[in-house]
């Protein structure tokens, strides 16, 4: 899969992650994009896992990209990706 490939899975994957999460993100579409090629990382990683395969930083499909997603959003507001006033 070429950038152009990885850039259309990681918007899709990084919008339906955010859309899924309750809550408001202050994200534009740069930070929507890397969010999903993250997650596409992250849901790759966790593949190899389940599977019999080494535990290698790979992409993944569509799905594994959203649950990775979801998670690298859910470790983002944990972290401190929102303001604190």
């Amino acid at each position: 899969m070429g950038i152009i490939g990885f850039i259309i899975v990681g918007l899709i994957a990084g919008f339906i992650a955010r859309a899924l999460v309750p809550g408001k993100d202050h994200m534009g579409v740069i930070a929507t994009i890397i969010l999903g090629i993250v997650g596409s990382f992250i849901g790759g990683f966790l593949g190899s896992l389940i599977q019999d395969g080494p535990a290698d930083l790979t992409a993944s499909g569509i799905i594994g990209s959203i649950i990775g997603a979801i998670i690298a959003l859910l470790i983002w507001r944990q972290v401190g990706g929102r303001s604190r006033v």
